[in-house]
């Protein structure tokens, strides 16, 4: 075991081998990204780059041991705490997908968003977790939003690969893709909650641009976000 360990740190493997591990990993992620933009497509990220990986681990208490590790393994999922810098709010697909519609075809867009497990995780500004259950309580609509569980400081968050993994595993719909993204507070997912609830209730369904939410495509544009 000690030799995956460095000195500084309490979990970390050998430098040169991670390193070098690094370099190869994302130059493939940069490469798929240089073609997709050399081919016209638009700015669609459902791929995680290292700049969004490093703002992920920057959640651990070794944030470098923890990129480090996941390096190693980069079709492996990995679990991140909640509370410091994000929230998750973690919704039923159908349900997470329609949010997503409201935020972003009339809202200010969304911060990353997975899929894992039939469920919708909405990454959200840190406190969020706590302040949209009791924000919900005191609205009229509030009643008509399904059940939702909100992760905030002591929980943790099962996270997507580096690269792709098992098909049935957990995936992002839009990925993060910068150091410092967005992210929506209580307020914003309160609205949007409470557009979808009355839509709902009045059978003004929109359908989505990607409706399947097992669907590996590129949804969202994120040259719109806020």
């Amino acid at each position: 075991m000690s030799t995956w360990l460095r000195p500084e740190t309490p979990l970390s493997p050998a430098h040169g081998d991670v390193d070098e591990r690094r370099d190869d990993l994302f130059r493939r992620l940069r490469d798929k990204d240089r073609d997709r933009a050399r081919a016209g497509c638009p700015q669609h990220t459902a791929q995680i780059t290292a700049d969004g990986a490093d703002w992920l681990v920057s959640a651990s208490a070794y944030p470098s041991s923890t990129l480090a590790l996941w390096e190693a393994r980069p079709t492996a999922p990995a679990v991140l705490p909640c509370g410091t810098v994000f929230d998750v709010v973690n919704v039923p697909a159908i349900f997470g997908r329609r949010l997503l519609d409201r935020l972003w075809e009339e809202g200010p867009g969304s911060g990353p968003v997975a899929t894992h497990r039939g469920r919708m995780l909405l990454f959200t500004a840190p406190g969020t977790g706590r302040r949209l259950p009791s924000l919900l309580a005191w609205e009229e609509w509030g009643g008509a939003v399904p059940p939702m569980l909100c992760h905030s400081v002591g929980d943790a968050v099962t996270l997507p690969p580096l690269a792709p993994g098992s098909a049935d595993g957990p995936r992002w719909v839009v990925a993060p893709d910068t150091r410092s993204p967005w992210l929506p507070g209580p307020e914003v997912l309160l609205w949007a909650c409470v557009r979808v609830a009355r839509a709902t209730s009045a059978g003004d369904v929109r359908v989505s641009i990607s409706p399947d939410p097992d669907t590996g495509a590129n949804v969202y544009d994120v040259s719109r976000r806020r």
